[in-house]
């Protein structure tokens, strides 16, 4: 495959004007690989070229990032289409014209343009592993093996859209706090900058002692105004390196996805969400008819944490050996006692895909409460921070004002 892609010519965006068989006039753009298949892709179209060329690259590109929700998106659509009996090129082309992102487009139509070249739409999907990954690649090689491809990919449109759901979740009971301290610290450093600075220039002419927390919030604001660049650059770097380590380090991201299962609160909600998305995608291989041991590749990848990635990929080396796998799941000791016993279940009664469906629910669902239940608890105790912190800052520079009108 890898030979095949790096063969494959370079798709470009052609501009064509041309007439049809009726004598109309007709122009419109095709990503193709050269002139000639502009010119062939028409004549087979009934369209007569007269005029076909090459759009060049704008200077500075404002194009759209493909995200997973627009993968789940064309998902659904090209499943809804070839449930209807649509061939499959043409649900692509049909997609690809209706799609407001200009990047998706570019890609329906590379995929299109592969599968109109002969290729299987498994391989055509692989040569974009960054937008379909393996656990898509191999579900839809089982729709195309077993002739269910629409059925497949309803299932795939089912299990992105369940995935992109529980992982917004997460990311908006992440956000709330994080924003809140962002936009507390922002607010400090402008007290600490403008505001406090007057303050201390009016205190100067006191010729008193100031009170202790006053003086320590003008020191405090000395050093601020002071050293402000290398706040704000020791900040930002800190965290572009720990990104950039995260990404790159097992070791780190380990340590680090360890540590956030073990915080309170915020740490059963990824754990409850980590075991959902095991359990709704093993689920979904399983039910594709995906080999137990091949589907627990793709979702020990699915995981998003990368202790419950080494977990997974334990259980698969238990199974692979012949111990079934609510024995290897019970053993690594990540999976609550529940889950455990629902798989046995499956297991005994040959439903495994169906008990794991019910353990993605319960567990999703108990999410939701969880986020809903954590964004009521921040509320005070965000609003308390933020009172202890812009408040301490106020009290401590009106105490000389109140400390000199009580002497008057």
């Amino acid at each position: 495959m890898a030979q095949a892609a790096a063969k494959r010519p370079k798709l470009g965006t052609f501009t064509w004007e041309g007439v049809d068989r009726k004598g109309k006039k007709l122009k419109g753009e095709m990503n193709a690989a050269s002139v000639a298949f502009v010119n062939a892709m028409l004549r087979r179209q009934g369209i007569n070229p007269v005029k076909v060329s090459k759009r060049g690259k704008p200077l500075f590109s404002l194009k759209k990032k493909i995200t997973p929700k627009d993968i789940s998106v064309f998902t659904r659509q090209l499943a809804t289409m070839l449930n209807a009996g649509i061939p499959v090129a043409q649900a692509f082309d049909i997609v690809a014209k209706g799609h407001e992102n200009p990047s998706v487009c570019e890609l329906v139509n590379s995929v299109k343009h592969d599968i109109e070249s002969g290729t299987n739409m498994t391989e055509a999907l692989g040569k974009h592993p960054l937008y379909f990954d393996e656990l898509y690649c191999n579900l839809v090689a089982a729709g195309e093996q077993a002739g269910i491809l629409d059925t497949i990919l309803d299932r795939l449109a089912t299990y992105k859209e369940k995935i992109e759901s529980i992982k917004s979740k997460i990311k908006s009971a992440l956000f709330y706090p994080i924003a809140v301290l962002v936009v507390a610290f922002l607010i400090t450093a402008v007290l600490m900058i403008f505001v406090i600075p007057q303050f201390a220039a009016l205190f100067r002419g006191f010729g008193a002692d100031l009170p202790a927390l006053t003086q320590f919030v003008m020191d405090l604001s000395t050093a601020f105004t002071k050293w402000w660049w290398a706040i704000f650059g020791g900040i930002i770097g800190t965290v572009s390196l720990f990104s950039y380590s995260y990404k790159r380090n097992l070791k780190m991201q380990h340590l680090m996805d360890r540590v956030l299962l073990r915080m309170p609160i915020i740490g059963e909600i990824v754990r409850k969400a980590t075991v959902a998305r095991f359990a709704r995608t093993l689920a979904t291989m399983f039910a594709a008819g995906v080999p137990l041991v091949e589907a627990l590749d793709s979702v020990a990848g699915a995981c998003g944490n990368r202790v419950y990635f080494e977990g997974t990929m334990a259980i698969k080396a238990e199974v692979t050996t012949g111990t079934q796998l609510q024995s290897a799941m019970g053993s690594t000791e990540l999976f609550p006692n529940m889950v455990v016993q629902m798989v046995a279940i499956g297991e005994e009664s040959g439903e495994l895909d169906t008990m794991l469906s019910k353990v993605a629910d319960i567990y999703e669902e108990e999410v939701d409460d969880a986020v809903a239940g954590l964004s009521s608890l921040l509320e005070p105790i965000i609003m308390v921070f933020l009172g202890v912190v812009i408040g301490g800052l106020v009290v401590a520079m009106y105490l000389p004002i109140f400390k000199i009108a009580a002497a008057i």
